[in-house]
């Protein structure tokens, strides 16, 4: 299995981040393959001027065709999630999230920002025809706590475990998802098979 995991946050050190980086650890646990972007990975220039044809793009483009699920982690500014991250998604084709479970993940000041998820981020995804969106995670900003030096940042233990509810979920739609079958091996099946009446 294929994870793509995308982050929102312009910033270096983010919640959402962090969220994201946990996100990731589960899912290697369990031998998925997790490959990471950034908004700021990207080129401001290639994202404002919407450059389809950037190799780092287009790199994201062909990983997001072969993913079999996506999570999505952005802060909430004013309401709604990171504008860059708008922008990234807008680069996406229409049905880009086709066949591909998406778990949503969002940080905010406070729990006032909690439904930004569920009015702003999950319509996008929507339209992007993912086949199944989970049910999103928020945390309060004040659930995560940055580590000092080399240590690791610490979760409030009801995150914990609402993240990794939703991560088992996430696993188990993935695993469940049906696989899309090619239309020549479809045309061979019907042909081949023993039809009785």
């Amino acid at each position: 299995m294929l994870v793509v995991s995308l982050g929102g946050s312009p910033s270096l050190r983010s919640r959402s981040g962090v969220l994201l980086d946990r996100a990731r650890q589960w899912l290697n646990s369990q031998g998925v393959e997790v490959v990471s972007f950034q908004v700021r990975d990207f080129p401001a220039e290639d994202l404002l001027h919407a450059r389809f044809d950037s190799p780092t793009v287009q790199h994201f483009l062909q990983l997001v065709a072969q993913a079999d699920g996506l999570v999505v982690a952005t802060p909430v500014y004013k309401a709604s999630f990171a504008g860059a991250l708008k922008t990234l998604l807008d680069l996406l084709p229409e049905r880009a999230l086709e066949h591909k479970v998406v778990l949503p993940i969002a940080t905010g000041g406070s729990i006032a920002h909690m439904l930004a998820v569920d009015y702003a981020l999950k319509p996008v995804l929507s339209a992007l025809k993912a086949q199944e969106t989970l049910q999103g995670i928020f945390a309060d900003d004040s659930q995560i706590a940055y580590g000092e030096g080399s240590a690791a940042a610490q979760l409030a233990p009801v995150l914990e475990q609402r993240l990794n509810e939703s991560l088992e979920l996430f696993h188990s739609a993935l695993a469940r998802r049906p696989k899309p079958v090619a239309p020549g091996l479809l045309n061979e099946r019907l042909l081949s098979a023993r039809w009785s009446i």
